[in-house]
């Protein structure tokens, strides 16, 4: 008897079978990473917005008023929507909790949320004067706080000698 040399037909239909999922399971994997790519760069941008808000409540002038306020803003060529609440933990340190989500979603859902703090509890005496001037007249060297410049008279720590105030 002579045998043929060659591949059956049920021998490359399971062969194509096995190849077609193969290449399946390749595209799923694919779609899953350009997913969550997508993903994290909206959480990134909308971390950047909560941290944006926390950082204008941090440099206003006074500390902020213990209550929510919300808001809309664009960034990145998206729509967000942000809720800043700020509650009193205690004499002169407030909690600032800042919740971003899509302009779009459902009012209760929160893509990123960044919580800080706020107080006078941390620097006490007077304030920092944030206005040096262009000559950078800032005492000490450059380095608030520390006299000497950096090296605190020829001791390499940098420990404040007293805390820094206005400058006139």
């Amino acid at each position: 008897m002579r045998r043929n040399s060659g591949f059956t037909l049920i021998e490359v239909l399971a062969a194509l079978i096995i190849v077609g999922l193969g290449m399946l399971a390749v595209i799923r994997a694919v779609n899953q990473t350009v997913n969550n790519t997508s993903y994290l760069r909206e959480k990134a941008i909308a971390h950047w917005v909560a941290m944006n808000k926390l950082t204008e409540a941090r440099l206003s002038l006074g500390p902020p008023p213990n209550e929510s306020s919300d808001g809309n803003v664009d960034m990145a060529g998206m729509s967000w929507r942000w809720r800043m609440t700020v509650n009193q933990l205690g004499p002169g340190i407030q909690q600032i909790e800042v919740k971003v989500a899509h302009k779009e979603a459902a009012a209760d859902s929160s893509m990123d949320t960044v919580i800080g703090l706020f107080g006078s509890s941390f620097a006490p005496g007077n304030p920092a004067n944030w206005d040096y001037g262009a000559g950078g007249n800032i005492p000490g060297g450059g380095n608030p706080g520390v006299t000497n410049g950096a090296t605190n008279g020829g001791n390499n720590s940098s420990t404040p000698s007293k805390p820094v105030g206005p400058i006139s």
